[in-house]
Protein backbone atom coordinates (compact mmCIF):
# COMPACT_ATOMS: atom_id res chain seq x y z
CA UNK A 1 0.00 0.00 0.00
CA UNK A 2 0.94 3.60 -0.66
CA UNK A 3 2.42 6.04 1.52
CA UNK A 4 -0.14 5.88 4.86
CA UNK A 5 1.37 1.97 5.87
CA UNK A 6 0.46 1.21 9.83
CA UNK A 7 2.58 1.30 11.94
CA UNK A 8 3.97 -1.18 14.93
CA UNK A 9 5.89 -0.94 18.17
CA UNK A 10 8.85 -2.77 18.46
CA UNK A 11 11.11 -3.32 21.55
CA UNK A 12 13.69 -0.44 21.48
CA UNK A 13 16.60 -2.55 22.41
CA UNK A 14 16.14 -5.12 19.65
CA UNK A 15 16.25 -1.69 16.61
CA UNK A 16 19.02 -0.68 19.08
CA UNK A 17 20.34 -4.08 18.34
CA UNK A 18 19.94 -3.72 14.52
CA UNK A 19 21.54 0.12 14.51
CA UNK A 20 24.43 -0.78 16.49
CA UNK A 21 25.43 -3.83 13.93
CA UNK A 22 24.91 -1.11 11.35
CA UNK A 23 26.45 1.60 12.77
CA UNK A 24 29.77 -0.73 13.57
CA UNK A 25 30.19 -2.10 10.00
CA UNK A 26 29.30 1.71 8.04
CA UNK A 27 32.45 4.39 9.05
CA UNK A 28 31.00 6.71 5.84
CA UNK A 29 28.05 7.66 3.90
CA UNK A 30 27.73 5.34 1.04
CA UNK A 31 26.43 1.53 0.46
CA UNK A 32 28.56 -1.36 1.33
CA UNK A 33 28.68 -4.48 -0.16
CA UNK A 34 29.92 -7.28 2.67
CA UNK A 35 31.23 -10.68 3.72
CA UNK A 36 27.39 -12.06 2.68
CA UNK A 37 26.79 -11.76 -0.65
CA UNK A 38 22.99 -11.09 -0.52
CA UNK A 39 23.59 -8.83 2.35
CA UNK A 40 23.76 -4.91 1.99
CA UNK A 41 24.39 -1.84 4.16
CA UNK A 42 23.38 1.62 3.91
CA UNK A 43 24.46 4.76 5.58
CA UNK A 44 23.52 8.38 4.98
CA UNK A 45 24.03 11.36 7.23
CA UNK A 46 21.73 13.80 4.80
CA UNK A 47 18.43 13.59 2.52
CA UNK A 48 19.13 12.34 -1.07
CA UNK A 49 17.91 13.11 -4.29
CA UNK A 50 15.54 10.63 -6.41
CA UNK A 51 18.06 7.82 -8.27
CA UNK A 52 16.65 5.52 -10.60
CA UNK A 53 17.44 1.82 -9.35
CA UNK A 54 16.34 -1.47 -10.59
CA UNK A 55 14.95 -3.48 -7.29
CA UNK A 56 15.70 -7.35 -7.40
CA UNK A 57 13.64 -9.59 -5.40
CA UNK A 58 15.23 -8.25 -1.66
CA UNK A 59 13.73 -7.30 1.63
CA UNK A 60 14.64 -3.92 2.97
CA UNK A 61 14.76 -2.86 6.75
CA UNK A 62 15.00 0.60 7.67
CA UNK A 63 16.74 1.08 11.52
CA UNK A 64 16.60 4.82 11.09
CA UNK A 65 15.69 7.41 9.48
CA UNK A 66 13.26 7.29 6.18
CA UNK A 67 13.12 6.56 2.72
CA UNK A 68 10.83 6.94 0.06
CA UNK A 69 10.41 4.71 -3.37
CA UNK A 70 8.29 5.46 -6.58
CA UNK A 71 7.08 3.01 -8.87
CA UNK A 72 5.47 4.66 -11.35
CA UNK A 73 2.69 6.73 -9.87
CA UNK A 74 2.68 4.86 -6.43
CA UNK A 75 4.46 6.68 -3.88
CA UNK A 76 5.86 4.47 -0.84
CA UNK A 77 7.41 5.49 2.35
CA UNK A 78 9.70 2.90 4.19
CA UNK A 79 9.96 4.67 8.60
CA UNK A 80 12.13 3.47 11.14
CA UNK A 81 10.59 -0.40 11.76
CA UNK A 82 9.34 -0.94 8.81
CA UNK A 83 10.34 -3.11 5.89
CA UNK A 84 10.22 -3.29 2.01
CA UNK A 85 9.35 -6.35 0.47
CA UNK A 86 10.50 -6.41 -3.58
CA UNK A 87 9.49 -10.20 -5.15
CA UNK A 88 9.72 -8.88 -8.77
CA UNK A 89 12.88 -6.90 -10.74
CA UNK A 90 11.15 -3.79 -10.85
CA UNK A 91 12.76 0.07 -11.98
CA UNK A 92 11.79 2.50 -8.81
CA UNK A 93 13.33 6.08 -8.01
CA UNK A 94 14.26 6.06 -4.81
CA UNK A 95 15.33 8.80 -2.10
CA UNK A 96 16.15 9.21 1.72
CA UNK A 97 13.91 11.66 3.04
CA UNK A 98 14.88 11.17 6.32
CA UNK A 99 18.70 11.63 7.73
CA UNK A 100 21.19 13.82 9.71
CA UNK A 101 24.90 14.13 10.84
CA UNK A 102 23.74 12.75 14.30
CA UNK A 103 21.28 10.54 13.47
CA UNK A 104 21.92 8.95 10.09
CA UNK A 105 19.68 7.01 7.96
CA UNK A 106 20.76 3.17 7.76
CA UNK A 107 19.20 0.43 6.43
CA UNK A 108 19.94 -3.17 5.59
CA UNK A 109 18.99 -5.21 2.07
CA UNK A 110 18.71 -8.65 2.05
CA UNK A 111 18.59 -10.57 -1.69
CA UNK A 112 15.87 -12.96 -1.76
CA UNK A 113 16.44 -16.36 -3.62
CA UNK A 114 13.77 -17.57 -5.42
CA UNK A 115 15.18 -21.32 -5.22
CA UNK A 116 14.72 -21.02 -1.71
CA UNK A 117 11.59 -19.47 -1.13
CA UNK A 118 10.44 -22.82 -3.53
CA UNK A 119 11.77 -25.04 -1.41
CA UNK A 120 10.11 -23.61 1.98
CA UNK A 121 7.22 -24.41 -0.20
CA UNK A 122 8.09 -27.63 -1.18
CA UNK A 123 8.44 -28.83 2.94
CA UNK A 124 4.78 -28.24 3.26
CA UNK A 125 4.57 -24.71 3.67
CA UNK A 126 0.69 -23.29 2.54
CA UNK A 127 0.37 -22.34 -0.95
CA UNK A 128 -2.03 -19.18 -1.61
CA UNK A 129 -5.03 -19.99 -3.87
CA UNK A 130 -4.65 -18.95 -7.71
CA UNK A 131 -6.03 -15.16 -8.26
CA UNK A 132 -5.26 -11.94 -9.27
CA UNK A 133 -1.59 -11.33 -8.76
CA UNK A 134 -0.38 -9.31 -5.81
CA UNK A 135 1.53 -5.81 -6.33
CA UNK A 136 5.41 -6.92 -6.85
CA UNK A 137 6.12 -4.01 -4.31
CA UNK A 138 4.73 -3.60 -0.80
CA UNK A 139 5.48 -2.00 2.80
CA UNK A 140 4.54 -3.31 6.28
CA UNK A 141 5.93 -3.29 9.63
CA UNK A 142 9.00 -5.39 10.11
CA UNK A 143 7.47 -7.98 13.52
CA UNK A 144 9.83 -8.67 16.35
CA UNK A 145 11.19 -12.94 14.94
CA UNK A 146 12.15 -10.53 11.64
CA UNK A 147 13.89 -8.12 12.94
CA UNK A 148 15.94 -10.51 15.11
CA UNK A 149 16.89 -12.80 12.30
CA UNK A 150 17.64 -9.55 10.79
CA UNK A 151 20.01 -8.52 13.17
CA UNK A 152 21.42 -11.20 14.06
CA UNK A 153 22.86 -11.44 10.21
CA UNK A 154 24.31 -8.12 10.67
CA UNK A 155 26.05 -9.03 13.83
CA UNK A 156 27.20 -12.03 12.17
CA UNK A 157 29.45 -9.89 10.45
CA UNK A 158 31.67 -9.03 13.67
CA UNK A 159 32.42 -12.73 13.45
CA UNK A 160 33.92 -13.61 9.80
CA UNK A 161 35.05 -16.90 10.76
CA UNK A 162 30.88 -17.51 11.44
CA UNK A 163 30.04 -16.43 8.20
CA UNK A 164 29.92 -19.00 6.27
CA UNK A 165 28.58 -21.80 8.27
CA UNK A 166 26.10 -19.74 9.43
CA UNK A 167 24.74 -17.25 6.86
CA UNK A 168 22.54 -18.87 5.16
CA UNK A 169 20.91 -20.60 7.84
CA UNK A 170 20.22 -17.16 8.82
CA UNK A 171 19.07 -16.17 5.24
CA UNK A 172 17.17 -19.15 5.40
CA UNK A 173 15.06 -18.12 8.22
CA UNK A 174 14.53 -14.77 7.09
CA UNK A 175 12.89 -16.05 3.58
CA UNK A 176 10.53 -18.24 6.48
CA UNK A 177 9.61 -15.13 8.30
CA UNK A 178 8.96 -13.11 5.44
CA UNK A 179 6.59 -16.50 4.06
CA UNK A 180 4.77 -16.35 7.65
CA UNK A 181 4.55 -12.62 8.03
CA UNK A 182 1.83 -10.32 6.28
CA UNK A 183 3.74 -9.72 2.81
CA UNK A 184 4.66 -13.83 2.72
CA UNK A 185 1.63 -14.02 -0.30
CA UNK A 186 3.69 -11.76 -2.76
CA UNK A 187 6.38 -14.14 -2.37
CA UNK A 188 4.77 -17.32 -2.51
CA UNK A 189 3.03 -16.21 -5.82
CA UNK A 190 5.90 -15.78 -7.67
CA UNK A 191 6.60 -19.20 -7.07
CA UNK A 192 3.41 -21.23 -7.33
CA UNK A 193 3.71 -23.06 -10.86
CA UNK A 194 0.42 -21.84 -12.65
CA UNK A 195 -0.26 -18.78 -10.65
CA UNK A 196 -0.79 -15.76 -13.04
CA UNK A 197 2.28 -14.08 -10.59
CA UNK A 198 4.38 -16.83 -11.38
CA UNK A 199 4.02 -16.28 -15.34
CA UNK A 200 4.34 -13.15 -15.00
CA UNK A 201 7.51 -12.91 -13.35
CA UNK A 202 8.72 -15.22 -15.69
CA UNK A 203 8.08 -12.50 -18.42
CA UNK A 204 9.39 -9.69 -16.30
CA UNK A 205 12.61 -11.93 -15.80
CA UNK A 206 12.93 -12.37 -20.29
CA UNK A 207 12.42 -8.58 -20.47
CA UNK A 208 15.32 -7.75 -18.11
CA UNK A 209 17.33 -10.10 -20.01
CA UNK A 210 16.38 -8.82 -23.52
CA UNK A 211 15.11 -5.20 -22.88
CA UNK A 212 17.29 -4.34 -26.38
CA UNK A 213 15.33 -6.38 -28.46
CA UNK A 214 11.74 -5.15 -30.08
CA UNK A 215 8.96 -6.41 -27.51
CA UNK A 216 6.29 -7.95 -29.62
CA UNK A 217 3.31 -8.67 -26.35
CA UNK A 218 1.39 -11.48 -28.22
CA UNK A 219 4.60 -13.34 -28.46
CA UNK A 220 5.70 -12.59 -24.88
CA UNK A 221 1.99 -13.60 -24.01
CA UNK A 222 2.23 -16.41 -25.62
CA UNK A 223 5.71 -17.63 -24.33
CA UNK A 224 4.12 -17.46 -20.84
CA UNK A 225 0.99 -19.03 -21.53
CA UNK A 226 -1.37 -16.11 -21.25
CA UNK A 227 -3.63 -14.64 -23.26
CA UNK A 228 -2.26 -10.89 -24.69
CA UNK A 229 -5.09 -9.05 -22.45
CA UNK A 230 -4.54 -11.09 -19.56
CA UNK A 231 -1.02 -10.75 -19.96
CA UNK A 232 -1.49 -7.19 -19.83
CA UNK A 233 -3.85 -6.55 -17.25
CA UNK A 234 -1.64 -9.01 -14.73
CA UNK A 235 1.46 -7.39 -15.68
CA UNK A 236 0.80 -3.93 -14.99
CA UNK A 237 -1.06 -5.66 -11.61
CA UNK A 238 2.51 -6.69 -10.68
CA UNK A 239 4.16 -3.91 -11.49
CA UNK A 240 1.89 -0.53 -11.66
CA UNK A 241 3.43 -0.53 -15.51
CA UNK A 242 2.82 -1.70 -18.63
CA UNK A 243 5.09 -3.97 -20.79
CA UNK A 244 6.43 -1.40 -22.68
CA UNK A 245 6.18 1.07 -19.70
CA UNK A 246 8.22 -1.20 -17.91
CA UNK A 247 10.70 -2.14 -20.93
CA UNK A 248 11.45 1.52 -21.60
CA UNK A 249 12.39 2.39 -17.66
CA UNK A 250 15.15 -0.55 -18.34
CA UNK A 251 16.02 0.80 -21.29
CA UNK A 252 16.97 4.21 -19.91
CA UNK A 253 18.62 3.40 -17.25
CA UNK A 254 20.95 1.24 -18.87
CA UNK A 255 21.47 4.08 -21.41
CA UNK A 256 22.27 6.34 -17.95
CA UNK A 257 24.52 3.85 -16.83
CA UNK A 258 26.28 3.64 -19.99
CA UNK A 259 26.63 7.32 -19.95
CA UNK A 260 28.17 7.05 -16.33
CA UNK A 261 30.26 4.29 -16.80
CA UNK A 262 31.59 3.61 -20.10
CA UNK A 263 31.55 7.05 -21.04
CA UNK A 264 29.38 6.54 -24.00
CA UNK A 265 27.71 9.72 -25.80
CA UNK A 266 23.97 9.49 -25.93
CA UNK A 267 24.01 7.79 -29.34
CA UNK A 268 25.65 4.98 -28.60
CA UNK A 269 24.10 4.86 -25.68
CA UNK A 270 20.68 4.84 -27.26
CA UNK A 271 21.48 2.44 -29.98
CA UNK A 272 22.91 -0.23 -27.55
CA UNK A 273 20.00 -0.26 -25.59
CA UNK A 274 17.45 -0.73 -28.61
CA UNK A 275 16.34 2.58 -29.43
CA UNK A 276 16.26 3.26 -33.54
CA UNK A 277 16.27 7.17 -33.17
CA UNK A 278 18.40 8.97 -30.68
CA UNK A 279 15.70 12.12 -30.72
CA UNK A 280 13.50 9.59 -29.64
CA UNK A 281 16.04 8.45 -26.73
CA UNK A 282 16.56 12.20 -26.11
CA UNK A 283 13.09 12.90 -25.61
CA UNK A 284 12.08 9.94 -23.35
CA UNK A 285 15.20 10.27 -21.54
CA UNK A 286 14.01 13.91 -20.65
CA UNK A 287 11.07 13.30 -19.39
CA UNK A 288 12.23 10.16 -17.56
CA UNK A 289 15.04 12.52 -15.64
CA UNK A 290 14.27 16.15 -16.25
CA UNK A 291 17.20 16.96 -18.51
CA UNK A 292 18.70 15.75 -21.65
CA UNK A 293 20.90 13.01 -21.44
CA UNK A 294 24.31 15.30 -22.13
CA UNK A 295 23.06 17.43 -19.33
CA UNK A 296 21.87 14.92 -16.62
CA UNK A 297 25.29 12.93 -17.08
CA UNK A 298 27.11 15.96 -16.34
CA UNK A 299 25.34 17.06 -13.54
CA UNK A 300 25.77 12.91 -11.81
CA UNK A 301 29.53 13.64 -12.90
CA UNK A 302 29.69 16.62 -10.71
Amino acid sequence: MPIGELKVDLPTNELAKLEAAIERQTTADGAYETAVPELRLSRLSSPSECVAVVYEPSLCVVARGAKEVILADETYRLDRAQSLLVSVDLPVDARVIEASQGRPYLAVRIALDPAVVGELLADGMATPPIGSPARGLAVAPVEAPLLDAVSRLVALLDSPADVVPLAPLILREITYRVLTGPQGTRLRQIVSAGAPAQRIARAIRWLKDHFAAPLRIESLARQVRMSPSAFHLHFKGVTAMSPLQYQKRLRLQEARRLMLGESLDAAAAAFRVGYESPSQFSREYRRMFGAPPRQSVAALKV
